[in-house]
């Protein structure tokens, strides 16, 4: 089914089916997982066989797999696009993500289409226009203060869909070429170089250095745990946690760091329920420090910020550990407050560089008031760590132990059921009742004999029949309705027991309804505008004929296209490098002497051997990193598919 007005789902990212799987054992509502192409993250392919398994496994809880087909599609690859999500919806698949319009005017099975973050949502008209064409979710902008959300709340019915967790693009989802321009390689068609990662020189009008080497288009890492109830509020339903590239500890600890909050909430707040079944049972202590990242933000959820930005590293510093108190031959003393343990990742700042230290062994010393000593001894010669002295403040990016629990097993998920143990002519009938009301009945033939020791009898079946183990329920009622004591060897009621399971397994499964697919209103809705620039980023002839029927008069083609030869707009994004230095004319708007500064344009940003110009669009406060395409990519081909073999859509057997 569709998210329900009531309904609250975390939204969890995999890379593999397997890490998947862990993902809906945390706590995930829906896992978001990448096909065999088309994902708008090269690096993070699945193949068939693997994506009807997770599909098997989310579906006994209710939980729904939704796989990404979000690049802009070439016209030589809409056939093969249409072949791959025939195979997923037979797979079982319950919603695309997608941004390439062409889905619309391709002749595909009636799976949902979920609008990605690359159709870069971010007002009232455009959110009302996506849900009347027969998106079923709305992924909104990361940028929207939660007061906007409200707005398109007011207005739009569709489910909505925001990012609550992970790493930030700088620009508006799908509004970023420099990777193109630069190097070839396009974000809309899952191959960014991540330029905004790079360090870059800021110089004014004037070639004034207002910043140099700095990483200035690279953000911290979104985090809106403390938002959470107030983006409820606001409308949201999907909670969305970024990281497809991410490994399974990372996916593991943010899932229940999120399972753990939301639960909270609608332990609270009864009108509200989880969107799929089970209760978690997360067995370690999230943390959202242990795993990697830039620092953290709620970037534009409660309005403009200056704290934004991650600009003196892109790399994860880690959670302050201590400082150093004494230096040895082959080894140093650091006080914390933490324990360690060998293998510890540790680093340290010098000179805008992160240094990093793998603790080969440690030892604890002492233990007071102050804290407690350790000596580290590390893998590389102290001779080569530059600017270790004491005093310097280190700080642990692997806490070995705690990443030591997250490879056990470390949660678990699962689904009450009711269980009523009858007797038949023939024997035993077991009766299985689940949350959801899925009931099935399981019969074994028996020859019963009366129990010489009545309720010694009942006590063990009723101890057998409520012993569900690794299974995925948790016994609720017990009712043992026998017409009297009946002794039964344990044998014989662990059969049934597991037959009973199995059953109720397999019609939750065959219970299952599959979301079905949003109608587009009749006539077709209208586009916001009658004209499109390569920003819609409309790469093929049936985009093209999707916003012909919706009214658009003048369509250009996307960027990949190659046919914008001058400088444009590479990057269009919220953040605002005159704001981050205080050279906003807002800012400045009465203060002696800083209103010259201001004006002191045009800025530029380089970075080796690449220069943009920024242009600053103060109406709705963006700023836009202009350039221009490289001669060498301009006069190339515009990127099509990689040719992928057939066999690649075929359910392989996996190795042995």
């Amino acid at each position: 089914m569709s998210l329900l007005a009531h309904q609250l789902e975390l939204l969890s990212p995999a890379k593999t089916a397997e890490i998947g799987r862990e993902a809906i054992l945390h706590g995930a509502d829906a896992v978001y997982i990448g096909g065999p192409a088309f994902g708008a993250r090269h690096n993070a392919s699945n193949t068939l066989e693997d994506i009807a398994g997770l599909v098997e496994f989310a579906h006994r809880y209710r939980a729904r797999i939704f796989v990404t087909m979000n690049t802009i599609l070439h016209d030589a690859e809409l056939e093969t696009a249409e072949q791959q999500i025939r195979q997923l919806y037979d797979a079982g698949v319950d919603a695309l993500i997608v941004q390439d319009m062409a889905m619309f005017e391709l002749d595909l099975p009636p799976i949902q289409l979920h609008a990605s973050t690359q159709c870069d949502i971010r007002t009232v008209e455009k959110a009302k226009f996506l849900s009347q064409v027969g998106f079923s979710q709305l992924v909104l902008a990361r940028e929207l203060t939660i007061e906007q959300i409200k707005a398109i709340r007011a207005e739009v019915d569709t489910p909505l869909e925001y990012f609550i967790h992970g790493a930030l693009c700088v620009a508006f989802s799908g509004q970023c070429y420099i990777s193109h321009a630069d190097t070839g390689r396009s974000a809309n068609r899952g191959d960014c170089s991540q330029a905004c990662r790079l360090p870059y020189t800021l110089s004014d009008g004037q070639g004034r250095v207002v910043a140099y080497e700095k990483h200035l288009l690279s953000m911290k890492d979104n985090d809106q745990s403390r938002n959470l109830e107030a983006l409820v509020d606001a409308g949201i339903r999907s909670f969305k946690i970024e990281g497809r590239y991410k490994d399974m500890g990372y996916v593991k600890n943010i899932t229940a760091h999120y399972r753990l909050l939301l639960d909270e909430i609608l332990e609270r707040r009864p009108e509200l329920a989880r969107a799929s079944s089970g209760r978690t049972q997360v067995m370690f202590t999230p943390d959202v420090d242990k795993n990697f990242h830039r620092g953290h933000t709620d970037y534009f959820a409660q309005g403009r910020q200056q704290t934004i930005g991650a600009f003196d590293s892109p790399k994860y510093v880690g959670v302050e550990l201590g400082t150093v108190a004494r230096i040895g031959g082959d080894n140093f003393d650091l006080v914390t407050n933490s324990p360690m343990a060998n293998g510890d990742g540790l680093n340290y700042m010098h000179k805008r560089e992160t240094v990093g230290i793998q603790a080969n062994t440690v030892q604890k010393l002492s233990e007071d008031e102050d804290g407690q000593r350790w000596r580290v001894f590390p893998n590389e010669g102290l001779a080569t760590l530059p600017g270790l002295k004491v005093g310097t403040v280190i700080h642990r990016n692997r806490d070995h132990q705690w990443e030591a629990a997250l490879n056990k097993k470390s949660s678990d998920r699962k689904v009450r059921a009711d269980l009523r143990l009858e007797d038949t002519a023939e024997g035993l009938r077991l009766t299985v009742t689940d949350e959801d009301g899925i009931t099935t009945t399981t019969e074994a033939s028996l020859a019963l004999q009366p129990a010489q020791q009545a309720d010694q009898a009942l006590a063990g079946l009723r101890t057998n029949v409520a012993k569900l183990g690794n299974t995925m329920f948790e016994a609720g009622a017990i009712e043992v309705a026998l017409s009297q004591p009946w002794f039964v060897p344990a044998s014989a009621i662990n059969g049934l027991r597991r037959d009973a399971i199995a059953a109720q397994e397999a019609a939750r499964l065959a219970a299952w309804q599959r979301p079905e697919r949003a109608q587009p209103v009749e006539p077709p809705a209208a586009y916001p505008d009658t004209q499109l620039s390569y920003l819609a980023n409309v790469y093929n002839e049936k985009a093209r004929a999707f916003y012909r029927k919706h009214g658009v008069q003048l369509i250009a083609a996307a960027y990949e296209s190659h046919e914008e030869p001058g400088e444009v707009s590479l990057m269009i994004t919220k953040h605002c490098l005159r704001f981050s230095f205080n050279l906003c004319p807002k800012q400045a708007k009465g203060v002696q002497g800083v209103q010259g500064q201001v004006r002191a344009e045009p800025m530029t940003l380089v970075s080796g051997d690449e220069t943009y110009t920024l242009k600053f669009d103060c109406k709705p406060c963006e700023m836009h990193v202009m350039g221009a395409m490289k001669p060498g990519i301009l006069n190339s081909p515009p990127p099509s598919a990689i040719p992928y073999s057939p066999l690649v859509f075929h359910r392989q057997r996996p190795r042995a």
